[in-house]
């Protein structure tokens, strides 16, 4: 038998505080179709989850649960991937354009990372797969290399 292993990431699913409004924010900065809706045993919907959008197929789902939405406010729980600097450069006008808050492109550990914030308070981060090449070394805030056993 073989080692079980993970080939990829199927969604991630966000808390969110009230669906209607988290629904309209998501589609609109992420483009996003709806694929599925998830009602209660009263028959109210409380999730949603999306068609898979980028070359990797990674889908977003979002499920109220108010408790646990305001619990990971200022957390960011997935780092969604962008290519490059020009990447996040274009993120940055895409977000200007509607109208949401974020920081500036940021020299990061290991490449150029954009943050911004749902609804909720839950930080999202896109993150460079190019690597920017600078050191970051003794730097605030940025990653160190892992002591290995």
């Amino acid at each position: 038998m073989s080692e079980p292993a993970i080939v990829g990431i199927h969604h991630v699913k966000f808390p969110v505080t009230a669906l209607a409004r988290s629904r309209d924010w998501y589609e609109q900065v992420f483009n996003l179709t709806p694929l599925f809706e998830f009602a209660d045993e009263d028959g109210v919907v409380r999730g949603v989850a999306y068609q898979p959008i980028g070359p990797d197929g990674v889908a977003i789902a979002l499920r109220e649960n108010p408790e646990v939405a305001r619990a990971i406010a200022g957390f960011d729980p997935v780092s969604f991937a962008i290519a490059d600097r020009a990447a996040a450069d274009s993120w940055i006008h895409r977000l200007d354009a509607l109208g949401i808050a974020h920081s500036p492109v940021i020299d990061a550990t290991i490449g150029w990372l954009v943050v911004f914030q749902d609804p909720d308070g839950t930080d999202i981060h896109l993150y460079s797969v190019e690597r920017h090449g600078l050191d970051q070394t003794g730097k605030a805030r940025r990653g160190r290399a892992a002591a290995t056993a």
